[in-house]
């Protein structure tokens, strides 16, 4: 069962379906959790790839999986923006917890830059560690420059980098600021920015909830990558705006 605190007010009309429909989702998910474990577990001694990367595509396999259970349908498009010979700095907005699961939609070779507490998250935790993610911890500045360095030792090597470079999930679905983290590190690479939006999560599934509140569709949108040759490291900030407004005006496009 659901924990209580995560289960929210229970007068509405819509909550039985509500619960019907999230019990499926997680009684689902912890099935593929108890068969990808030690499957992962096997592919990831396999694997001697020094960055992982055969991990990682195993672990996107379950994410796709994991939306396939989704009562909703995924809308993946902007695929053509993609060149796959290409290492990107991959940067969406941020919704909820199935961003993870969504962003395994992107056809690329990626490493998420992830909060090192999620690797304490059992089960879920054990998967991202095998996987090979890089964990970062904001409050140390010397983990966090390790972690960075990480991300440019992964771009060099031909393996795209995904950021959320709102640092947090929104809690309305508005877009919150966007640091600079990701676009310096791409102009210091050399690596062209992926802009990645992300829509209807939020809403299906609502920041400290549990309850897929919505069967609605959910967007994944790749818009164009952005060059940064010729860009002054100085200049990140006016880069990180660029995007920022490219995603949240299709954010408003997607919301009609």
């Amino acid at each position: 069962m659901l924990p209580s605190k995560f289960l929210g007010k229970n007068d509405n009309p819509a909550f039985l379906p509500t619960l019907i429909r999230s019990l499926w989702f997680w009684s689902a998910a912890t099935v593929l959790f108890l068969v990808w474990i030690p499957s992962m577990a096997l592919v990831r001694l396999t694997d001697r790839d020094p960055f992982l990367r055969r991990s990682g595509r195993f672990l996107r396999v379950l994410g796709r999986m994991f939306t396939r259970v989704y009562p909703g349908r995924i809308r993946l498009s902007g695929v053509e923006n993609i060149d796959r010979a290409k290492a990107y700095v991959i940067v969406s907005n941020h919704q909820s917890l199935a961003d993870g699961p969504l962003s395994a939609h992107i056809p690329l070779d990626q490493k998420s830059l992830l909060r090192v507490t999620l690797l304490d998250i059992p089960v879920v935790g054990w998967l991202l560690g095998m996987s090979g993610e890089i964990p970062i911890d904001r409050s140390n500045p010397r983990t966090a420059a390790r972690g960075l360095q990480e991300c440019a030792r992964h771009l060099r090597a031909g393996c795209s980098v995904l950021i959320f470079p709102e640092g947090t999930r929104s809690k309305d679905g508005e877009l919150l600021p966007y640091n600079d983290t990701p676009f310096r590190l791409a102009i210091k690479e050399g690596a062209p920015v992926l802009p990645v939006v992300l829509e209807g999560a939020g809403k299906a599934l609502p920041k400290k909830s549990l309850l897929f509140t919505s069967g609605e569709d959910i967007h994944v949108r790749i818009l164009p990558p952005i060059a940064v040759e010729g860009i002054n490291p100085k200049e990140s900030g006016a880069l990180r705006d660029q995007v920022w407004n490219l995603v949240n005006g299709e954010l408003q496009r997607l919301r009609g």
